[in-house]
């Protein structure tokens, strides 16, 4: 069953699953289906079924009624132990505890679909022609098309419009705001260097240069980092940007807080970026290994995406798109 233009039209108060699992990036281009559902109709109750390590992201968003934590990437590495055949037992149980008006598969995999097919309520997901995998339009009841060539952030948009029975045509909007981290009384940059993959690194000594360049316009960096890879790269930077401050690992409502109070955020293609600029800070991405039309930084506050697949740009590039945005 297709539909191009037409959804389901629901009552006001109504009930929704959203399935987005991850990644951060991922999760970050979901919340703005949160305020979109709000707006069309302020009664609705919305849960969110999401990766455990990524929960707390989806939380800053008052509009949503539950969070329900899954635990896939952890599963998967103790898959015969007895405990997590319990968990799965647990979440299982825990979803399956609420009837939905529709479950909305946003994320179009067939790991997702899964998890959509166990709940209970109209569920709704991407044609096979839409969808990142094929084979998960076969586990919903309801499939939209939705071109692929859109954004990241407007492919859940239009999806969840045409499943709810509304256009998605107000302006952008992520919902969230985090109090500022009292890190620092002086401006600063956070300088997000860390990502998934090694190609889309930016190289180190073009960091240097630009943390120095900011320096010298009077931001200290902060260079967050997570695993002992990022803290030995932030560790190095920080010891040659003068004033620069390597940040210890810290929980994601800890590093929403820190964006927050940020005068500007610069990172590689990584989920932090999008969060700053979902959170209103002006933001600069730098691609060196990947597409921004489908996955670049897309926000109503100033954000410029540089770069592109094989193109990483410079560190002049870098400066005169982020000094106006300062």
């Amino acid at each position: 069953m297709h539909f191009k233009a037409q959804g389901v039209i629901p009552l006001q108060s109504m009930r929704i699953l959203l399935i987005k699992t991850s990644s951060l990036g991922d999760v970050v281009h979901n919340l703005p289906v949160v305020t979109d559902l709000r707006r069309r109709y302020p009664e609705v109750e919305i849960d969110w079924v999401v990766e455990e390590g990524f929960g707390e992201i989806p939380r800053l968003h008052p509009g949503l009624r539950r969070v329900i934590p899954i635990a896939l990437r952890r599963w998967r590495k103790f898959l015969l132990s007895p405990a997590t055949w319990s968990e799965m037992h647990s979440f299982r149980a825990s979803l399956q505890a609420e009837n939905y008006d529709l479950v909305i598969d946003t994320q179009g995999l067939l790991k997702s679909a899964l998890i959509t097919r166990m709940a209970r309520g109209k569920r709704c997901g991407y044609s096979a022609a839409s969808a990142r995998e094929a084979l998960a339009a076969h586990f919903y009841d309801v499939r939209f098309d939705v071109p692929k060539s859109l954004h990241a952030v407007l492919r859940n948009r239009q999806l969840v419009a045409l499943a709810a029975g509304f256009t998605a045509d107000q302006a952008l909007d992520y919902g969230i705001a985090a109090p500022p981290a009292p890190t620092l009384a002086q401006a600063y940059a956070v300088l997000l260097t860390a990502t998934s993959r090694d190609d889309k690194l930016w190289p180190e000594q073009q960091w240097i240069e630009l943390g120095r360049a900011l320096h010298a316009r009077g931001l200290i960096s902060l260079l967050p980092a997570g695993n002992a890879t990022e803290r030995a790269r932030a560790t190095r930077l920080a010891a040659a940007i003068p004033a620069a401050i390597a940040l210890p690992p810290q929980e994601l409502t800890a590093l929403a807080g820190c964006l927050a109070g940020a005068r500007i955020v610069i990172g590689v293609d990584t989920g932090l970026v999008h969060l700053g600029a979902a959170l209103g800070r002006p933001t600069l991405t730098l691609f060196c290994a990947s597409d921004p039309t489908l996955t670049g930084v897309l926000a109503q506050t100033p954000a410029v995406n540089l770069g592109a697949r094989g193109q990483s740009p410079g560190v002049d590039d870098v400066l005169a798109a982020a000094l106006p945005l300062i």
